[in-house]
């Protein structure tokens, strides 16, 4: 059953859309994205697309392997960072999360994995050469705890940056986020380097849908929308973007 959201406004070029909880704004949020992989593949025949991996998007994810009329046989996946130094079968690898939570449900295509191995900068360079074989369709994804789109937090990011997909240490913020989100015991347990897509490479995507539930949101989620659209809220970038949505519920907006 759809629920009508019970705030919207724009934000510059960028739609947003308040629910009045998580579950609702999850829903629509998988409704947006499984609109977005069906036109694509009426129209070009194949969708390429980018997932984040976090708690914050099980409800958006949940949505995706229900939604019907995606064949998922012609969608290639992505991903947009990963940690470096864990290990392969380490459950906290974002990989791992989007085999679990989506994509051993749906079986894409092709599902391309970012695997730092001993040299995460040859594998950044061979993700980049992945995602710029074709357009990317769809970019699915959140906002950290400190305004960050993927990896990309505020030290780091770069709105012009010349790179695809990048080497990047992680800020003190976001490496509590992870313990915050259940992810990790304990920071000394949180690597301090990612490989992430860079912000270019996210705003490249044709459509993006922006999933930002709860209240650890709230002040990132403020910045991004009413801030100064600059590096240090990496967010805010998403209101330039043309084809963008950003589905949120009351806790992470009041």
């Amino acid at each position: 059953m759809n629920v009508d959201p019970v705030i919207t406004r724009v934000a510059g070029r960028l739609d947003v859309r308040i629910f009045a909880d998580r579950a609702a704004s999850g829903a629509a949020a998988a409704r947006a994205a499984a609109a977005a992989l069906r036109a694509a593949l009426a129209t070009r025949g194949e969708a390429r697309v980018v997932f984040a991996a976090a708690p914050s998007q099980r409800e958006m994810l949940a949505g995706l392997r229900a939604a019907e009329g995606v064949d998922w046989s012609r969608v290639v996946a992505f991903h947009m960072d990963e940690y470096i130094g864990l290990p392969v079968d380490a459950p906290q690898r974002f990989g791992r999360f989007l085999h679990d939570e989506l994509w051993d449900a749906v079986r894409p295509g092709a599902v391309h994995v970012i695997d730092p191995g001993d040299d995460p900068e040859a594998e950044s360079a061979r993700y980049a050469e992945l995602l710029g074989r074709g357009p990317i369709d769809l970019v699915c994804l959140g906002i950290g705890d400190n305004g960050h789109l993927a990896f990309n937090d505020p030290p780091v990011a770069d709105f012009a940056d010349p790179l695809a997909v990048k080497v990047v240490e992680l800020d003190d913020a976001c490496r509590r986020q992870q313990v915050s989100d259940g992810c990790f015991a304990a920071l000394a347990d949180v690597p301090e380097r990612a490989i992430t897509l860079t912000v270019p490479a996210l705003m490249a995507g044709r459509t993006l849908v922006a999933t930002v539930p709860g209240p650890n949101k709230k002040a990132a989620l403020a910045a991004a929308l009413d801030g100064p659209i600059a590096e240090s809220c990496p967010a805010s970038i998403l209101r330039t973007h043309p084809d963008c949505t950003l589905f949120a519920d009351l806790e992470a907006y009041q």
